[in-house]
């Protein structure tokens, strides 16, 4: 796998903790560590995850073909 692969991912998950944890968050009832802001979080973590599962398989499909 290529790290170019990962550009779009990246700029992702760098806005959202930006917007989420930087904007969002801070404004609202869920300021601090609580089960929302770990819930979002976990949120941010399993898109990366699936993000990588997704990229190793289209690279898998793409060598056998």
């Amino acid at each position: 796998m290529k790290l170019r692969y990962f550009i779009p991912l990246a700029a992702h998950v760098a806005a959202t903790v930006a917007i989420g944890f930087g904007y969002v968050i801070p404004g609202s009832c869920i300021t601090g560590i609580n089960d929302a802001t770990l819930g979002f979080a976990a949120s941010i973590v399993s898109t990366c995850f699936v993000y990588g599962v997704g990229i190793r398989e289209v690279v898998r499909i793409t060598k056998a073909a």
